[in-house]
């Protein structure tokens, strides 16, 4: 959606001199706030699984094109919007004449290039997480949204954000109930353990595209196991690969860091160390520990944050806290107690013999973070207005950015030196190679 602002400037003008009534609408055209003018004309790239959580809330829109690779999943969508056009291949839809906006719920390995495509064509753009598969490409993704963040609008679909609990985990922090924050960690639990890629088997159902499936990631021969997931779960048929997904690292682990990234106003690390099980060139890790080094900002000091998953956890700050009944959580430390949590609870646990909570600045009712509302909401209201979502390009860039830089520490298997501003490991040429990835051939992130 274009926005003239000079014309909405000057008329905003005119119209408070004269006390016109009317709406300037994203776009610059002139309505009432009623018009249909006033809807997103929204493509939905994935149109099966994720995507149906995004279909009442985006109802609410113009939903004009439809693409899936598995023309089972747009027959699905279009019951829902039957005057949307229909694409198999997402650079072609992208084309269309007239789009405002996407929602992406495309396998991991397609979201970076998408997101990437749509910034390119100033539309907005809703990304399922994670926002890209590679260091090199969230930085690429963010860098693009920065330049063109006064007239687009992000969201990465980290929606548990809009809980509650995550601002209030951030005021504890922020206000001091632990004292001085000094380190943070998360963790996840799920294990999805495979030997390698799946053996060829069979041919693909006349209904997938297969080859648009493997987009510009490593061809692999077609196995029905990559598909055999239900709505919702099918990630978890695919995104262990290294080609086509980053594991509980991308998917869980969006999630669930996303409660420490929330509270500590984090930018990016300027080193990363990895641990865990034997390394699989074809399958992501089960167990795993990351960590990183976070500069201090204007309100902390510098902190070590943690990632955990597959079943090795930080240690329990009490015998009496069993951490591994929080299948995903975060915890904080203070200089004068933990935090303990998970997407809808919280714990303080001070302690030390001063450790008495009089330090402890609690913020009045009226100061209190005000909810999120409803994430995907969120978005569509953002590019209509302000553009402000909570888990923007920006956001959920730095985020993944670190949690992929941790794999790729993992993979080389020492502790690397990071230079975030360059984007580059100064300590080891192997990790650099990891950074990106090659595209197969009439695959581009800048089309």
């Amino acid at each position: 959606m274009k926005t003239n602002i000079i014309n909405r400037r000057n008329f905003l003008k005119s119209t408070a001199a004269t006390g016109m009534g009317l709406l300037i609408l994203p776009s610059g055209t002139l309505s009432g706030a009623s018009a249909p003018s006033n809807k997103l004309n929204v493509a939905m790239i994935g149109t099966w699984g994720r995507a149906d959580a995004h279909f009442n809330a985006i109802s609410k829109e113009n939903v004009v094109a439809l693409c899936d690779v598995d023309e089972n999943h747009i027959a699905h969508a279009a019951k829902r919007f039957p005057r949307a056009k229909t694409y198999i291949d997402w650079r072609k839809c992208l084309d269309q004449k007239g789009l405002d906006a996407v929602i992406c719920c495309t396998p991991d390995h397609n979201h970076a290039l998408i997101a990437n495509w749509s910034l390119n064509r100033g539309l907005h753009c809703y990304m399922e997480k994670p926002l890209a598969h590679t260091v090199e490409e969230a930085r690429i993704v963010r860098a693009n949204y920065l330049k063109q963040k006064h007239k687009l609008a992000t969201q990465v679909g980290t929606q548990r954000h809009a809980k509650p609990n995550f601002e209030r985990v951030r005021e504890l922090v922020k206000d001091g109930a632990i004292g001085e924050l000094t380190d943070a960690y998360a963790w996840g639990n799920r294990q999805i353990r495979r030997p390698s890629y799946p053996p060829a088997a069979g041919k693909p159902p006349k209904n997938l595209h297969y080859d648009l499936w493997i987009g510009e990631a490593p061809f692999h021969p077609y196995n029905p196991d990559y598909f055999k997931g239900g709505p919702g779960m099918n990630c978890l048929s695919w995104n262990m690969y290294w080609d086509y997904g980053t594991g509980q690292v991308g998917d869980m682990g969006s999630h669930t860091i996303d409660l420490v990234w929330n509270a500590i106003d984090a930018g990016l690390p300027t080193s990363a160390e990895g641990e865990g099980e034997k390394y699989n060139p074809e399958v992501t890790p089960v167990e795993l520990h990351t960590a990183f080094d976070i500069p201090a900002n204007n309100w902390r000091g510098p902190i070590r944050v943690h990632w955990y998953q597959g079943g090795m956890m930080p240690r329990s700050p009490k015998g009496y806290v069993d951490l591994n009944k929080i299948g995903h959580g975060a915890m904080f430390k203070g200089t004068k107690g933990y935090i303990i949590c998970d997407y809808d609870s919280r714990i303080v646990l001070p302690f030390g013999d001063n450790a008495d909570m009089t330090y402890y600045n609690k913020r009045s009712r009226v100061k209190i973070i005000p909810p999120l509302g409803h994430f995907q909401e969120e978005w569509t209201r953002a590019c209509k207005t302000d553009l402000k979502t909570h888990c923007d390009f920006e956001y959920g860039g730095n985020a993944i950015e670190m949690m992929l830089l941790g794999l790729v520490a993992y993979r080389v298997g020492k502790k690397l030196d990071y230079d975030p501003v360059r984007g580059r490991v100064t300590n080891s040429a192997k990790a650099n190679e990891l950074l990106s990835r090659k595209l197969r051939p009439g695959w581009t992130m800048n089309g």
